[in-house]
């Protein structure tokens, strides 16, 4: 049954509510005094602490904004495994359902998985209930709209919080739930098509599900493998999803976290390692030596394997660290795209310049025949497949890229002023820099050496990357030059 006015799922009707903008751009005027600012909403997405910044019903209140403020007649929707998660669903389903919805109910799923069936559904949009890998005691949401695209932050997250602060949207008729029936399978077959499974050699592969939401979905990519007559071996570790966490939070970007994957890697002669986060949209490598391969080298070996395939295609890189992907895109004829750090921005990018591919420092890694969306499952995929073709080791296919382009990793500082430290740093080197860069931070740039300086939007924190030329030494000179300015010591977790 459709709403008297027309409009899918009781959707804001923007000529007939006066108030709407005043909603937007100031939701406490006109409503209820009492309304509590929902402050889960972030820049891009929903996060908070439990019991505060997100309850049940903040999420059924989100759920009932989501679909008036895109008009959503259909809705997919998904959850990782925290223990928190499946009630955040339920709640958020109810308020989905309360506006005449049809919900297609993933259950535990990957973030990719919903952007994946938001378009194979032809849905109006997604929800994934995650706090992928924030502390135990937060959860959160990432959605998106039709075609598996970003909010945008300025009108779509801005109306959906206003509507939920303001909680007075009436009920709509005709909403119902069903499970997603067949969307794992196409899923699988979307990220195996990335890759041809007659190239792979036999390969043993050590995989760290963290406890998170990978386990299931890998099991089924791996079946998947060995019906096409794929020859690899898997060692699982943490593998079973489990909401407490017993080995600790999944993020294996943090460097005290990494030990125990690449301890198993060489305990089990693996030829490589794979680690994801809660709801596995990154996923980090290690070689058989237990070495952790930092980000921007894995963007540079993936831009190297689709550059293969298509010839002077365009490759999109963030900021901070990008010497090594910009040789290695110019060497294989490529074109290579800065964009601002950030899903939203990638994604855009993606789509804007058609680029086959793009890759973030921090392991997101996007791709434009998976909607232009990030994936953890695809990159170790595709890394094993050129090790397959290469005839060469990961450690030998990154060794050659770490030595030509040494960088420092992301070095975070906490400070009262971050923009007085950024003023140092300028007033010391911004004269004698050949270029600069001002995309996202401050970027100098110097014959032999780089640097980008960072504010974090949300914390006071400062965030450090310098990249070289060929020269360790170099790099680690001027990484402590820079941090004597800085006057603080780097945080270390």
């Amino acid at each position: 049954m459709r709403p008297e006015n027309g409009l899918a799922g009781g959707a804001v009707d923007l000529t007939g509510l006066s108030c709407l903008c005043r909603l937007i751009f100031n939701p406490m005027q006109g409503l209820d005094q009492t309304v509590t600012d929902l402050t889960c909403f972030k820049a891009y997405d929903i996060r908070g602490r439990l019991g505060t910044e997100l309850t049940e019903d903040i999420a059924r209140r989100i759920g009932r904004a989501f679909v008036a403020a895109l008009g959503a007649r259909r809705v997919v929707v998904g959850r990782d495994c925290r223990a928190s998660s499946q009630g955040l669903l339920q709640s958020c389903i109810d308020g989905l359902v309360a506006g005449g919805a049809e919900v297609i109910d993933l259950g535990l799923c990957g973030t990719e998985e919903m952007y994946f069936a938001v378009t194979h559904f032809a849905a109006d949009g997604g929800i994934e209930v995650t706090a992928s890998h924030n502390p135990i005691d937060y959860n959160g949401m990432k959605l998106v709209r039709k075609g598996s695209a970003p909010l945008d932050a300025a009108t779509g997250l801005a109306l959906i919080k206003a509507l939920a602060e303001a909680d007075a949207l009436p009920a709509v008729p005709g909403g119902r739930v069903r499970p997603g029936e067949g969307a794992r399978a196409a899923y699988v077959a979307r990220v195996l098509s990335f890759v041809d499974p007659a190239a792979l050699r036999p390969m043993t592969i050590l995989v760290n599900g963290g406890n998170g939401a990978a386990g299931p979905t890998f099991d089924a990519i791996a079946a998947a493998l060995k019906v096409a007559g794929a020859p690899l071996g898997f060692v699982r570790m943490h593998h079973d999803p489990d909401g407490s966490f017993p080995n600790g939070i999944p993020n294996p970007l943090l460097p005290e976290n990494r030990p125990v994957t690449a301890a198993a890697v060489v305990a089990a002669g693996a030829d490589m390692g794979v680690a994801w986060d809660g709801d596995f949209d990154r996923c980090f490598l290690f070689d058989h030596t237990g070495r952790f391969i930092a980000g921007e080298y894995i963007v540079g070996l993936l831009a190297q394997a689709f550059l293969a395939r298509q010839p002077g295609a365009t490759i999109i890189h963030d900021p901070r660290v990008i010497w090594n992907t910009q040789d290695v895109v110019a060497q294989a004829g490529g074109r290579a795209v800065q964009a601002r750090t950030g899903h939203a921005f990638f994604k855009q990018a993606l789509r804007d310049t058609g680029a086959v591919y793009g890759g973030e420092m921090s392991a997101h890694h996007y791709f434009r025949d998976f909607m232009c969306c990030d994936s953890g499952m695809i990159p170790w995929l595709l890394v094993a497949e050129l090790v397959g073709r290469s005839g060469q080791s990961l450690s030998r296919l990154v060794s050659d890229r770490m030595a030509a382009f040494p960088s420092s990793g992301e070095i975070n500082f906490r400070l009262d002023d971050p923009a007085a430290a950024i003023a140092r740093i300028e007033a010391a080197f911004a004269a004698k820099a050949p270029a600069r860069d001002e995309t996202d931070g401050l970027s100098l740039v110097f014959d032999d050496w780089r640097l980008n300086l960072r504010r974090s939007n949300t914390e006071p924190l400062l965030r450090l990357n310098v990249e070289a030329r060929g020269q360790e030494a170099e790099l680690q000179a001027r990484v402590a030059q820079v941090i004597a300015l800085i006057g603080a010591s780097p945080e270390t977790a």
